[in-house]
């Protein structure tokens, strides 16, 4: 497993990556994703595919038709999570093709080795795609066999239903017990803790019939999550999650003191926080 030697623990891995929120996102709460990344002209200018995860265990891929994919998932917490991937994925350049990279094979990590924010280039939109399965996994060449069919579909069955709305930045809906939204926020977090406090204040916090149930804190970003109407389709959200965006705004350029009630609210928020990573 890699291991980082910076001094000091980097709390926004992502920080300075187009799609940053939408990173930590696929990072910690989508199950099955994949988004574009390029690499620098100094690293080759090549197409990456950043995945939320790969079989085997695998943190990079080079697929026998070239293609090479970054897992998300299943890195170690380090003290800095972009250099651990930025080592993953260039190991994953220069193996042949067909070669998986399992974390242990990774190199040791130093202080000036290179991050995601220096091999990739940064003008290049992350652009993700929510997928029902894992069909990603496979390359072109690849001849579909049963097996191959049936570790998918099992994969598959127990991936949590996942979709990105298209109205807001970084708002994924899913489905587990009931029907959710999860929604990673770039703000100062005592920011976004403030305006969701003031909102709650005036019984303004909820969604689409639903509850503002709080939030967790994940590479560095504060993600509040909502318990929707059972039964509530994504496609339902995306008027209501852009009004409550208005009204989150509004409530972030408000730079006075909270109240009283404000601050009651704010207090039962971060009494339910909890951190991820």
């Amino acid at each position: 497993m890699v291991k980082s030697s910076a001094s000091a623990p980097v709390l926004r891995p992502f920080e300075g990556l187009p799609g940053e929120a939408d990173w930590v996102a696929l990072r910690e709460v989508v199950p099955s994703a994949t988004a574009t990344a390029r690499t620098t002209a100094d690293h080759g200018g090549r197409d990456v595919t950043v995945t939320t995860v790969l079989p085997g265990g695998w943190c990079a891929l080079h697929r026998e038709d070239g293609t090479v994919l970054l897992a998300l998932h299943g890195m170690g917490s380090s003290d800095d999570l972009s250099r651990d991937l930025a080592a993953a994925l260039l190991v994953a350049l220069a193996a042949e093709p067909g070669t998986g990279v399992l974390p242990e094979e990774l190199p040791a990590v130093q202080d000036g080795d290179p991050r995601l924010q220096d091999v990739l280039d940064v003008d290049v939109p992350f652009e993700v795609s929510v997928h029902d399965g894992y069909d990603y996994w496979i390359d072109s060449g690849t001849q579909m066999t049963d097996e191959i069919r049936e570790s998918l579909a099992e994969a598959a069955e127990a991936s949590i239903p996942t979709v990105k709305l298209a109205s807001v930045p970084a708002a994924y809906w899913c489905q587990m017990s009931r029907e959710f939204l999860r929604w990673a926020r770039t703000e100062d977090e005592d920011a976004v803790v403030d305006a969701v406090a003031r909102l709650h204040a005036r019984r303004e916090s909820g969604l689409a019939g639903g509850k503002f149930l709080g939030m967790f804190r994940a590479c560095g970003l504060v993600v509040p999550v909502w318990e929707l109407p059972r039964g509530t389709e994504a496609a339902e959200l995306e008027e209501p999650v852009a009004e409550l965006a208005r009204k989150l705004d509004e409530a972030l350029a408000v730079t006075d003191p909270l109240d009283a009630n404000e601050r009651r609210a704010r207090a039962g928020i971060v009494s339910r926080q909890v951190t991820l990573r």
